[in-house]
C-alpha cells in the first residue's frame, strides 16, 4: 500500500490538467492510466508509417486552457486553409467557400460558390452575430435555450448556405438532425471564427505528451484501475493506493462502470483513413458534399495536404468521417469509398484503407438546454471530470480538470481560496 494527497485515475487530458493545476500549488498527485500512452481519447497511432489520430481530431489554439497549459509553438501546429471545399450539383469541380478575413485571395472564388445571399447572410448574422463579438459572455450560454435547428428555422437561414452551415456542423457537432442546443453551437462557431484549427506536429497525440512531460511525477501507464472508493484505489495488478481525494478522469463508460457515475448521451463517429498514391486536391480544407441526395461521408480531407508528416514520402493520407448511429449498422467501408469517389471526382478504388476506426462515444450530447459545470462529486473524496461533465470540447475536458483541481485548493484553504476560472468557456 502506498499514498499520495490526490490521486488521479486516467491520464486524458482532463486528468493531464487536474494534475499539473494541483503540482503547481504544491500538491503530492498521482496520476495512473490503463493505457500504454498519455492521451485518453486524444491518441495517435502509427501504421505502416502513416500517422493515424483516432477519430478525425483537430486542434484549435483559440481555446484558454490549451494556450495556458501547453506551448503551442513547441506543438509545431499546420494549420487549414479557412475555408470549406463544396461537392455540389452546380459544377463538376469542388466549390471554395472560404473565410474573407483570412483568405482575401479566395474572395472571387467564394462569390462564384453561389451560396452567399444577401438574405442568407442576413438570416446568418441574426442567428450566429451575438456570439462573434468580442464581448459576448458566459450569461450568453444560459436562459431560454432550444434546439439549433429550431433556432436557424426562426432566424430564416434557409437555402444553401444553411444546407452548407448543416452539413459542417453535422461533422463538428456529430448529429445531422439540428437535436443540439442552440447555445453550445454558437459556442463552437464562435470558437472556429476566432481561430483556425490545425494538426501538431507528430499528430494530436503531442498534446497530451506535452501536458505529461510537464508532469513532476511521471504518469505511471499500464496501471489499471479495477476498485475505488473513497480514498482507495485497487488496481489490476494488486496494488492498493490511498488518497485523500480521487479523481476518476475517464470517459463515462469507464466511469460508470468504477464509480457508478451517470453516462451521458453520447455521439459516436466513424473514421476510415485511405492511403493514396495521388493526392485527390492539393486543398487544406475539409471537404463537404452539400447535393441533396449524397452517400454517409459528413466531412473528408486529405490530412497530408495540411500535415505532411502524417504520410511517408509519396504516399497521401486521407480521411472520411461518417456518423455512427447509436442504433443500426455501422456504415459500409464500399459505401465510404463510393462516396468519397463521387465527392473528389476521382476513382478511389485502388486506395488502401489503412483503418476504420468506430469510436461509439466521441463526444457528449449537448442537448438543450445547454448545461455547463455538472456536478462532479461522487461521494466525499470521490469526484470525476471530463469533458462530459463540461462541455464537448478539448477546452470542456481541460477545464474539467481544472475545476476538480481548484475545487480541492478551495477545500485546504478552509473555503478562503477563490475558486479560479469557474467556468471559463473563454471562447
Amino acid at each position: 500500500m502506498r499514498d499520495t494527497e490526490v490521486l488521479v485515475v486516467g491520464a486524458g487530458l482532463a486528468g493531464l490538467t487536474c494534475a499539473l493545476r494541483l503540482e503547481a500549488a504544491g500538491v503530492d498527485v498521482t496520476v495512473i492510466e490503463a493505457g500504454d500512452a498519455p492521451g485518453g481519447r486524444v491518441r495517435t497511432d502509427r501504421v505502416d508509417g502513416f500517422l493515424l489520430d483516432r477519430g478525425f481530431q483537430v486542434l484549435n489554439p483559440i481555446y484558454p486552457r490549451v494556450r495556458h497549459y501547453a506551448d503551442v509553438d513547441e506543438l509545431g501546429l499546420r494549420s487549414f486553409t479557412a475555408g470549406l471545399a463544396l461537392r455540389s450539383s452546380r459544377t463538376p469541380d469542388l466549390q471554395i467557400l472560404a473565410d474573407p478575413r483570412r483568405e482575401p485571395q479566395l474572395i472571387p472564388q467564394t462569390l462564384r460558390s453561389g451560396k452567399l445571399h444577401p438574405a442568407s447572410l442576413a438570416a446568418l448574422t441574426r442567428w450566429a452575430g451575438s456570439a462573434l463579438v468580442s464581448d459576448w459572455a458566459i450569461e450568453n450560454l444560459t436562459g431560454d435555450d432550444d434546439t439549433r435547428a429550431e433556432s436557424m428555422d426562426r432566424s430564416g437561414l434557409i437555402g444553401p448556405l444553411r444546407k452548407v452551415i448543416d452539413r459542417y456542423l453535422a461533422g463538428v457537432l456529430l448529429e445531422d438532425e439540428g437535436s443540439t442546443s442552440t447555445a453550445f453551437t454558437r459556442l463552437m462557431v464562435r470558437k472556429l471564427y476566432r481561430g483556425v484549427p490545425g494538426l501538431p506536429t507528430g499528430g494530436m497525440q503531442a498534446l497530451p505528451d506535452q501536458l505529461a512531460s510537464k508532469l513532476v511525477r511521471p504518469v505511471e501507464l499500464n496501471t489499471r484501475a479495477v476498485e475505488i472508493s473513497p480514498g482507495r484505489v485497487r488496481t489490476e495488478d494488486e496494488q492498493e493506493i490511498t488518497a485523500d481525494l480521487v479523481v476518476v478522469a475517464t470517459d463515462p463508460i469507464a466511469a460508470a462502470d468504477l464509480v457508478g457515475a451517470p453516462v451521458p448521451q453520447g455521439k459516436g463517429v466513424t473514421t476510415h483513413w485511405f492511403s493514396a498514391d495521388e493526392a485527390p486536391t492539393d486543398l487544406k480544407m475539409i471537404v463537404l458534399d452539400v447535393r441533396d441526395e449524397h452517400g454517409p461521408v459528413v466531412d473528408t480531407c486529405v490530412i497530408s495536404n495540411v500535415a505532411p508528416d502524417y504520410a511517408p514520402e509519396g504516399k497521401h493520407l486521407i480521411q472520411a468521417s461518417s456518423l455512427l448511429p447509436t442504433n443500426g449498422s455501422p456504415v459500409a467501408d464500399d459505401e465510404v469509398r463510393k462516396h468519397v469517389s463521387e465527392i473528389y471526382g476521382v476513382d478511389a478504388s485502388g486506395w488502401q484503407l489503412l483503418r476504420r476506426d468506430d469510436i461509439p462515444y466521441a463526444v457528449p450530447a449537448q442537448p438543450a438546454p445547454f448545461v455547463a459545470n455538472r456536478g462532479m462529486e461522487i461521494e466525499p473524496g470521490l469526484i470525476v471530470a471530463g469533458d462530459w461533465v463540461d462541455h464537448a470540447s478539448i477546452q470542456g475536458a481541460m477545464v474539467s480538470g481544472e475545476r476538480a483541481a481548484e475545487g480541492w485548493l478551495h477545500r485546504l484553504d478552509g473555503g478562503q481560496r477563490e475558486m479560479q476560472d469557474p467556468v471559463d468557456t473563454g471562447l
